[in-house]
């Protein structure tokens, strides 16, 4: 892809997705489902994974019924350690990951939106987490110290980069030796038609710029990560039939839990145990 259609496509995301965080409306992925998130974020989130208790949790307004999974489920977190969320939005997924690592953990989220940034920061003031913070940044070049993170998650964000070879070779050189990645996103089980792949509401949608099951394989072992796991969602085919009524998307993308590891020694080393 030229480097001016990924230029085109990262602005018109970002341009969809500062609306959203102005205008208080969710599009749970697919744009034609979009509605007021105090009214819908809720059945969203407990349609894709999230519990009432972890929903109640998170401050007011951090829950915008964005995502496809419930990638800090997946993740095992352990006290003290340090997240990376890519695309963080507004925040949800950083506050449940927060309250797992504990005061002596850190989590960092990080967003290509001002709009959704500042939403977020607000967010942790509100409810006065200490151990979060929100950082401006593309999740292709993420504004993060090499090996400084042990675990990174993502939640239906990944799908819509234009170059996503990149995001994975960023996120293995954020992570320390050992370190995980553990995302939901969006795959693609079937050849997309022409119409949908041309659509820019179906990649802003999470739809058109979705990657089959063995191409986001292949891109994280090229990346360097080694046990490599993409589980396909087959249930989540009749959330995805509402984000484009009639258009048949469902037959085509499915969500998934994609985990992975940063060897914690180089390639052919013998001592690692």
């Amino acid at each position: 892809m030229r480097r001016e259609k990924h230029e085109d496509i990262r602005d018109q995301v970002r341009e969809r997705y500062a609306d959203v965080a102005t205008t208080d409306r969710g599009c749970c992925c697919g744009d034609a489902s979009c509605s007021a998130v105090s009214t819908n974020a809720e059945d969203v989130s407990a349609k894709i994974g999230y519990t009432p208790e972890e929903m109640g949790a998170a401050p007011e307004g951090a829950n915008m019924g964005l995502g496809c999974g419930n990638p800090q489920a997946i993740a095992e977190l352990r006290p003290g350690e340090t997240v990376v969320d890519l695309g963080s939005g507004g925040g949800l997924d950083c506050f449940l990951a927060a309250k797992q690592v504990g005061e002596r953990g850190k989590v960092i989220g990080i967003d290509m939106t001002a709009e959704m940034v500042s939403k977020a920061s607000a967010n942790a003031r509100k409810g006065d987490y200490r151990n979060v913070e929100f950082r401006l940044g593309e999740i292709e070049h993420l504004p993060v110290s090499d090996e400084s993170a042990d675990v990174i998650i993502s939640n239906c964000v990944i799908n819509l980069s234009p170059d996503k070879p990149q995001v994975f070779r960023d996120a293995f050189r954020v992570l320390r030796k050992g370190g995980r990645l553990a995302v939901s996103d969006v795959v693609a089980v079937g050849q997309l038609p022409d119409d949908v792949k041309q659509n820019l509401d179906a990649y802003c949608g999470c739809v058109a710029g979705a990657a089959s099951v063995s191409e986001v394989e292949r891109m994280l072992l090229e990346a360097g990560f080694s046990d490599v796991s993409v589980e396909v969602k087959d249930e989540s085919r009749e959330s995805i039939k509402g984000w484009f009524p009639g258009s048949g998307v469902e037959e085509y993308v499915r969500s998934a839990d994609i985990k992975a590891r940063k060897p914690k020694c180089a390639p052919g080393c013998c001592n690692c145990v």
